[in-house]
């Protein structure tokens, strides 16, 4: 039987934190340390690193919510400092040394090794037709010292339902700075305040509000219609179901498990302004 979604989404929530520690200050100064000028080199080497050489074009397209021309600001100009092999082995060392400091004794818990597992056996079962990003990390060998192996199984799953979002956005015509658009409306803030699109030119992001407004989607104040807040939930809804097969492979007593054990985690990195 499939778990329900309520779980799958548990699992986004829980998870997110642990991979997304590769966008913290350990890793960022490993990736200054090989040359980069700033951080957004290191996000882009560390994070297509499993894409190999692939050109800005195939990378802008994996990674799907950056405005038109940010990626070829850095690739493939970081391949220049490092080479994709180097940047997967320095991502994967400074996220694991930024996650054993922000956990803890937790770190060196046997429950941590179990929840490793557990995670890891999720990670390395899901079908990788259609997703890019998911596919080359699996390519990956799986790190063996419990704290990498956690944080890499948490990245696995991360891009598995992030590719998996990123064709329910494709699925109901909702492009890349849109979708920041419409999460930055769903948190009640103003597109031109929220932080991954505020940088683009007022003109340009304001053409995308407005797109959206014709569409229906957003109203004359910036906020949700009631289109808007359906299509919103629909992704959402599409982006879980897409998610699932990754657990499938665990009984339901597993993945129980499996949650109770992130939990604490998840907790000390909430903690932890990083």
């Amino acid at each position: 039987m499939p778990h329900p979604l309520a779980k799958i989404r548990r699992m986004f929530e829980l998870v997110e934190p642990i991979a997304t520690i590769t966008f913290s200050e350990v890793p960022n100064e490993a990736f200054l340390a090989l040359g980069m000028r700033n951080y957004w080199d290191g996000y882009f080497a560390g994070r297509a690193a499993p894409l190999g050489l692939a050109p800005a074009e195939v990378v802008h397209a994996v990674f799907y919510n950056f405005a038109d021309g940010e990626v070829a600001r850095h690739i493939p100009w970081v391949w220049g400092k490092t080479t994709p092999q180097e940047a997967i082995a320095v991502r994967e060392r400074g996220s694991a040394t930024a996650l054993r400091q922000m956990i803890g004794e937790l770190a060196d818990s046997p429950g941590l090794v179990r929840v490793a597992e557990l995670a890891t056996r999720a990670a390395v079962s899901a079908p990788t037709e259609g997703r890019a990003l998911y596919a080359g990390l699996r390519a990956l060998v799986v790190p063996q010292e419990p704290v990498a192996k956690l944080w890499h199984a948490a990245t696995l799953l991360r891009e598995h339902r992030g590719d998996g979002h990123n064709a329910a956005l494709v699925a109901h015509g909702i492009g890349g700075t849109e979708a920041h658009v419409l999460l930055a409306v769903s948190l009640g803030m103003r597109a031109e305040d929220f932080g991954r699109i505020h940088h683009l030119p007022k003109a340009q992001l304001a053409a995308v509000v407005d797109g959206l407004r014709g569409r229906g989607l957003v109203d004359a104040v910036g906020g949700f219609t009631d289109a808007g807040r359906e299509t919103k939930q629909r992704i959402e809804a599409l982006t879980d179901e897409l998610a699932a097969p990754a657990y499938d492979v665990l009984s339901a007593d597993e993945l129980d498990e499996l949650i109770a054990g992130l939990e604490p985690i998840a907790t000390a990195l909430e903690a932890v302004d990083y």
